[in-house]
């Protein structure tokens, strides 16, 4: 079992198996949007279920902190990638009970070919109480409680896996590379998220019914509004992975050997015997779970009594609730934005923004190692990479356009019938229809029956004619299906070389940051201290983040959609503001971590500067010694001289 006694091949274990996890966290995120198209969930509704995971991570992680030494770390870690594992294909499960995917204005025969145009009252409700029914006779109610609980399962299985592995890696590895190790341990687990953005781009332009429907009765297009990729299948995929690199934990030791290797100047290096290198001893090991739990209040307040751990902490967990929120809706933002589709703007965070980050976290370590930083040098890094983040993010909340003209809808009351003829008086029009179309005059409608529009040009239902509300005196009275989009796609390079350097440059601090606590914290409180910091992450970031952005979303919402009565998703939102509260809590969280970085500095010079006096006072008392000792000798040697002269005379 040697292979398995290697800190190197731990390392790499443990970045395929964090990259797993982390595929299946951002393979959610990408899916967010679609999921909420789904099942017509809010905004806020899919910030509770990014962030639901984190509830049994909050409460278990102080389990961990007590069981750190206690425990077979490894065994541990792969125990709860099984459990994580399970979660994903119960996140997957919604899709196989909730039947297929009912849209507005789906056409289920021939007889309903014209579905969505003007008619008059009472002949466009066909089938309205039929597809109630079935909307409401399924389990869909499950829905949101099951993905609730596939959350919560995978948080909890994720509990030991970071926590655990950075702390048996800095147990076992050389002091010198551990900073490298742990360097290489983020890039491999940011690429994660990527992936997970990725797969979940070329997911979405699969159908979500694929598996049931044929290509012939799948009638929407990618770019339709109403499209619904096929998000189910990339869970099923990732927790596969996950298991399979659950699997070797089970075979690492309780404790590693490790080489130390010495060199010196002008010899040959000299290689060590292989030596058992145990983890520095808990001083809370003798204590019982009754008694850890009530000193756990004394214990946490005396290591946030520790000024830098708790600056760091706090200035990562600005930097990790702008993650959070980003990770989350940044897909979406970009969809809405832009006018892009949800398979593009995952392919865009996927394939430049977290690659970004990854990069660096890499260069943030190599510069650590490299340079040999001091926690002091490692807070000047990292006050200066958020600055400069800082400076690159603030363009971005002006990178945008307004939202397009849409009737009745936005700006207000605009083509509304208070300001414009009736044009659609004798149209019995759904307030729940949704299926935008393009007028010829630039003017975006809801359906075709708020167009007016009373004749569709070809079978495929692509193009309509005779459109009441779009042609006026002898001009183009036709529409498209489809957004009129909102002119802002030129802006999207911009946006993502400036967001990718933002990424990059907060990314730097990752490595140093980590190390600052791992260094000025005991050797005997480090997993104790590791497993509060990932508490605060979650009790403070990661919980709370994702809902303070869907909720900030959910206030641009112009439009709300609905089904049977009952409010759906959002279907139009203000750009302005939506791009505005957006980036504007990006900046805030950044501003945040540079603020607690900036005084993390200050209280290490000032640190610095009550140990300095001591020392100088301590070389300015034996100068003064050796001064007097100098006296002493010299009067000595005078009284001797003098006593031999008196010797010599007699």
């Amino acid at each position: 079992m040697g292979l398995f006694n290697n800190i190197k091949f731990f390392v790499l274990c443990h970045g395929m198996l964090q990259l797993a996890q982390l595929l299946v966290s951002g393979y959610l995120k990408g899916s967010i949007s679609t999921i909420e198209r789904r099942y017509g969930l809010s905004s806020q509704k899919s910030g509770v279920l990014a962030s639901f995971n984190e509830v049994g991570n909050t409460v278990l992680i102080v389990f961990v902190s007590f069981f750190g030494s206690r425990v077979h770390r490894p065994r541990c870690i792969g125990i709860g990638a099984i459990i994580a594992s399970m979660a994903a294909f119960l996140i997957a499960l919604p899709h196989f009970f909730s039947g297929t995917y009912e849209f507005t204005d789906k056409i289920s025969s021939t007889m309903e070919k014209d579905s969505g145009l003007c008619k008059p009252v009472g002949i466009n409700q066909t089938s309205s109480n039929q597809t109630c029914l079935k909307y409401e006779g399924h389990a869909h109610y499950a829905v949101f409680p099951i993905l609730l609980l596939g959350q919560l399962l995978l948080g909890i299985g994720g509990v030991p896996i970071q926590p655990f592995g950075i702390s048996y890696i800095d147990d076992y590895a050389n002091k010198k590379n551990s900073p490298f190790y742990l360097g290489i341990l983020f890039a491999l687990t940011a690429i994660g998220p990527a992936f997970g953005y990725l797969m979940s781009s070329f997911m979405l332009r699969l159908y979500v019914d694929f598996n049931t429907m044929s290509s012939d009765e799948i009638v929407l297009k990618r770019g339709d509004p109403r499209w619904v990729g096929a998000w189910w299948l990339g869970f099923l995929l990732a927790g596969t992975f996950l298991f399979l690199t659950s699997l070797p934990y089970l075979f690492f030791p309780r404790s590693m050997t490790t080489q130390e290797n010495c060199e010196a100047p002008a010899e040959p290096k000299v290689e060590k015997p292989i030596e058992k290198k145990e983890a520095p001893q808990d001083t809370m090991r003798e204590l019982s779970l009754i008694q850890f739990l009530k000193k756990f209040p004394h214990i946490l307040l005396r290591t946030l009594r520790n000024p830098i751990y708790l600056l760091v902490v706090l200035a990562q967990v600005n930097l990790s609730a702008m993650v959070a929120g980003l990770a989350t809706f940044m897909p979406k933002f970009i969809e809405r934005q832009f006018s892009q589709t949800a398979s593009f703007s995952n392919m865009m965070i996927g394939g430049l923004s977290i690659p970004s980050a990854m990069i660096g976290i890499m260069a943030g370590g190599m510069i650590l190692r490299r340079l040999n930083l001091s926690v002091k040098g490692s807070a000047i890094m990292c006050f200066g990479a958020v600055l400069m983040a800082l400076i690159f993010a603030m363009p971005l909340l002006f990178l945008g356009c307004s939202t397009q003209k849409i009737a009745g809808i936005y700006p207000v009351n605009y083509g509304s019938l208070k300001n414009h003829e009736a044009c659609n008086l004798t149209c019995s029009c759904s307030d729940e229809a949704f299926k935008p179309v393009c007028g010829s005059n630039g003017v975006e409608f809801r359906s075709p029956c708020h167009a007016g529009c009373g004749t569709v040009l070809n079978s495929e239902m692509q193009n309509y004619t005779d459109c009441a509300c779009v042609g006026s005196n002898g001009s183009p009275n036709y529409a498209v299906v489809g957004s009129c989009g909102n002119g802002c796609s030129h802006l999207i390079i911009p946006f993502m070389v400036l967001s990718s350097l933002t990424c990059f440059l907060a990314s730097l601090c990752q490595t140093p940051s980590f190390m600052m606590i791992l260094r000025t914290v005991k050797p005997e409180d480090k997993s104790f201290a590791l497993g509060i910091q990932f508490m605060l992450f979650r009790v403070l970031a990661f919980l709370p983040a994702p809902v303070l952005y869907g909720t900030a979303i959910d206030s641009t919402c112009i439009l709300w959609g609905s089904k049977c009565g009952k409010k759906t998703s959002c279907s139009y939102y203000d750009l302005d503001f939506f791009r505005q509260r957006f980036l504007g809590l990006q900046t805030f969280f950044v501003f945040g971590g540079l603020v607690f970085f900036f005084l993390s500095f200050l209280v290490l010079r000032k640190m610095a500067s009550f140990q300095q006096k001591p020392a100088d006072q301590m070389n300015n008392i034996s100068l003064c010694e050796k001064e007097q000792e100098r006296k002493d000798s010299k009067q000595h040697l005078i009284k001797l001289d003098e006593k031999n002269g008196k010797l010599g005379a007699v």
